[in-house]
């Protein structure tokens, strides 16, 4: 493990900072927020990914083109980027194309955030976030260790097998449902039978899908609550519009692929409970990984026909979610203006290098 003295002796040499970021996922988000701080920025691409960046020309300083997103973590580019003050904001595909041996051990430059915490995001990490929802007692699915004790509808979150990023959700409604299923999308390629030995089998809770987006680090005043987005996914999207009698005329595998994003809000009266579970995750989250959460983080949750907050995934760095940056009421309430994550985490820059406190939102 990296430690935090080796970083922070990094950080005691910037005379500045410029943001960088992995070219994928959550970039321009980052980026442009960091542009509408003030801030420099790089961008690195695998080779034949960089057009979006190249496009919108507002957005990256400099444009670093490598073979492989993995070359990002060479000794070559972690002395370019400590060399020129770089602090790295972590995504998704960070986290993905380096691994987390990578980022927790080898990766020796200062990023935004607690880097012991992001593999808590794997369900078959042992302190994953299930153990951190029910630590910091945020109501999260019944889970079902043994799929022989399906006893009523639920998901089964396994990982894909060609694309690393993406889970093969399905639903099953019993034991004999669950062996038909997974035996057919073994057969087919989608998933492989190892993975499915460590996928996560959860009661499928119905309401409305909202994902809620929160922004914490230790200097920071209280936890913020960005805004609200759901996600668009395909095919499962486009197989719900569909009326009831051609779903069921249509032989098709349903699964949960991320394309794009749209904005939502929610009645005043939930508020309240939005902001607890955002606090309480916070609390928890310190207590089991000290420093605890440092940047961004998202609750991905249903609300019940009772009105009941289900916390159904977790996002431990910076969820993904442009449409957030135009559409969310909230930081206006705090703020004056509407942002989104990625201009909030420039503005924790700024506020934590001009009173020496980068040290503290840094490992």
């Amino acid at each position: 493990m990296i430690r935090p003295a080796e970083i922070h002796k990094i950080v005691k040499e910037y005379s500045s900072f410029r943001i960088g970021v992995l070219g994928s996922h959550s970039a321009l988000e980052i980026m442009d927020g960091a542009k509408d701080e003030g801030l420099q920025t790089v961008v690195i691409c695998q080779k034949g990914r960089d057009a979006p960046y190249r496009r919108f020309q507002r957005i990256a300083d400099e444009i670093i083109v490598v073979d492989k997103f993995q070359d990002m973590a060479s000794a070559k580019m972690q002395k370019l980027f400590n060399d020129t003050n770089t602090i790295i904001i972590p995504h998704r595909a960070l986290t993905a194309y380096l691994g987390y041996d990578v980022i927790e051990n080898k990766f020796k430059v200062p990023i935004f955030g607690n880097r012991s915490l992001f593999q808590a995001e794997e369900r078959s990490f042992s302190k994953n976030q299930y153990h951190l929802l029910e630590k910091s007692k945020v109501r999260f699915p019944r889970l079902f260790r043994d799929p022989k004790k399906i006893d009523r509808p639920a998901i089964v979150k396994v990982q894909e097998k060609t694309r690393k990023m993406e889970r093969a959700f399905f639903t099953v409604s019993s034991y004999e449902d669950y062996k038909q299923k997974s035996e057919e999308r073994i057969r087919k390629g989608i998933i492989r039978r190892e993975d499915l030995k460590k996928a996560s089998i959860e009661e499928l809770v119905l309401g409305t899908y909202m994902n809620f987006n929160y922004f914490h680090t230790p200097i920071s005043e209280q936890v913020d609550f960005i805004g609200i987005e759901r996600r668009l996914q395909t095919n499962l999207y486009d197989f719900n519009s569909l009326p009831a009698k051609q779903q069921m005329d249509i032989d098709v595998d349903i699964q949960n692929i991320e394309v794009g994003h749209t904005p939502a809000s929610i009645r005043e009266s939930l508020l309240e409970k939005v902001i607890e579970i955002g606090d309480k995750f916070v609390a928890g989250v310190r207590r089991i990984y000290p420093p605890g959460i440092i940047g961004p983080f998202s609750l991905q949750s249903v609300i019940t026909k009772d009105l009941e907050l289900v916390v159904y995934d977790v996002s431990l760095r910076v969820p993904g979610n442009p449409i957030v940056a135009t559409t969310s009421p909230y930081t206006k309430y705090q703020y004056g203006e509407t942002f989104g994550v990625g201009r909030r985490i420039a503005m924790e820059l700024k506020r934590a290098y001009e009173l020496g406190r980068l040290d503290k939102v840094l490992t």
